[in-house]
């Protein structure tokens, strides 16, 4: 397969969905596509684990998904997870499984990242207009708002309702009546309250809706002849009576034609959209054919092309919260020089380690923002829980795990929390962090000698030019401190 073909799979709620891409002079050409409606969310139990059945018949899906990808390059394939693998406590069981059958890594995305690229998704794949457009996502277990200006989202919202959470909390009889629509609508304009009040103010001139629920409604509507194209209030109402007639899920698949397994989420999915247009006034919609999967694949290409969204992220963090960026550049060019000298003894060769160690050392002081006092605790904190765009949750644990070790204590247990796999990676990667950061320490502009750094295992080898660290005894001192820090962590480090 040639190297220009890219892939995107999103694990949702209630579909789990693939496209395969052609990437050419950066357009994107769709190859292939493969939808199977798992329903993942509909096996979580009370205790918000997942239960084995649900996870066999992702797995089965997945093993199908897998035969497409074997010959697609890791680096031109994403695989993205969301709500119901972020509320499930036996996520990281259930991704050990789903990568071996893949052979690929499963990242876990945020609310509002998943709103990101939906947005991006979906202005790929609409006609450009001039003002703001409000985009819509029902999924399975939750809900996306985004308000954005041709490709800038401005305003994003991930809210915890979709077809089939609602579903399963007013209608898992299968029944629908009156009482069970009024509470399902009531509990969407209870998740709304805290934003819609914000959103009327943001305004928009457009709305666009995305994903497999309100794609079913206006195949729905459009065959009842209740709207010519989009969908609108008045359709949705004239729904509502319908659905009410019709009076059980299980009819809603011989009426409209809908899959069974769509046919037992409809009346949750309708309710969250019904509940949307009233509480923020949407009289019409229009209905995008990209959402979060296509999003994923324009982002991969950014990645692929080098315009990395996390890039921008970063640089965006240092200048809106005036961090010290002359000394990050310091220390950024010496963890350069030494990874490059080690990354070959090291297993350090992938483009990812190199990220990682980039992006630590761009923001290791970001935790100054709060104090001086564990500075280092302050920035893990704030890089795992903040809002990145473009970033993953374990591209922040990552981040955030070599922010906490780039200085004072280095116990030989300080990674056994992160993935099996990135345990040496990041442990080495926080050695050369360290190093760096303390050979700055003064914050001198002078630049450094020319440094060679030979590492054995963990043994390494740093040295100086001759006569240069009897010129700098701080330097020495400091080296001398960081020897007894790394050998708690099993390293030896020699200098001279």
């Amino acid at each position: 397969m040639p190297s220009d073909i890219a892939a995107a799979i999103d694990l949702g709620s209630n579909s789990f969905h693939m496209i395969v891409a052609r990437i050419n002079n950066g357009q994107i050409q769709m190859l292939d596509r493969l939808r199977e409606m798992v329903q993942l969310a509909t096996g979580l139990d009370g205790r918000n684990r997942l239960s084995e059945e649900s996870q066999q018949r992702a797995l089965a899906c997945l093993a199908r998904f897998g035969q497409r990808l074997r010959h697609i390059p890791p680096t031109q394939l994403r695989i993205v997870g969301t709500n119901t693998l972020r509320l499930a406590r036996n996520s990281a069981e259930f991704l050990a499984r789903a990568e071996t059958v893949l052979g690929h890594t499963v990242e876990i995305i945020s609310g509002p990242e998943e709103a990101r690229l939906i947005y991006l998704g979906v202005m790929h794949s609409v006609a450009a207009i001039s003002g703001r457009r409000l985009v819509v996502d029902i999924g399975g277990g939750s809900t996306e708002l985004i308000i954005g200006e041709q490709f800038e989202p401005l305003h994003l919202t991930s809210l915890k309702m979709g077809c089939v959470s609602i579903s399963r909390a007013c209608f898992d009889d299968g029944r629908i009546t009156e009482a069970r629509l009024h509470k399902a609508e009531l509990i969407v304009q209870l998740r709304l309250e805290p934003v819609s009040e914000e959103y009327r103010d943001l305004g928009w001139q457009v709305v666009t809706g995305a994903s497999g629920t309100i794609k079913a409604i206006q195949e729905v509507v459009t065959r009842e002849g209740w709207s010519r194209e989009g969908i609108t209030l008045e359709a949705l109402r004239r729904l509502r009576g319908a659905l009410l007639e019709t009076g059980q899920c299980a009819a809603l698949a011989s009426r409209w034609q809908l899959e069974p397994a769509r046919a037992t989420v409809f009346a949750g999915g309708f309710a969250v959209l019904h509940g949307l247009c009233e509480t923020l006034g949407i009289v019409r919609l229009e209905v995008s054919d990209g959402a979060l999967r296509e999003g994923v694949i324009y982002d991969l290409q950014g990645r692929i092309h080098h315009e990395d969204v996390r890039d921008r992220t970063i640089a965006a963090i240092t200048q809106r919260y005036g961090l010290d960026d002359a000394q990050a550049q310091r220390v950024l060019a010496t963890v350069r020089e030494l990874l490059i000298q080690v990354c070959a003894a090291w297993n350090l060769e992938t483009a990812e380690s190199a990220h990682l160690l980039d992006w630590a050392a761009r923001l290791h002081e970001i935790g100054l923002l709060l104090s001086h006092q564990d500075y280092h605790k302050h920035g893990a904190y704030i890089l795992e829980h903040a809002i990145l765009p473009g970033f993953s949750r374990s591209d922040q644990r990552l981040l955030a795990a070599l922010v906490r070790r780039h200085r004072r204590s280095f116990p030989a247990d300080a990674f056994t929390h992160l993935p099996k796999e990135w345990v040496q990676p990041i442990q080495r990667l926080a050695v050369l962090l360290r190093l760096a950061v303390m050979l700055h320490r003064s914050r001198s502009r002078q630049p450094l000698p020319v440094l060679g750094l030979n590492v054995s295992g963990q043994r390494l080898e740093l040295r100086f030019p001759n006569g240069w660290l009897t010129a700098h005894p701080l330097t020495r001192a400091d080296l001398e401190n960081e020897a007894g820090s790394l050998r708690k962590a099993g390293f030896r480090l020699e200098f001279g």
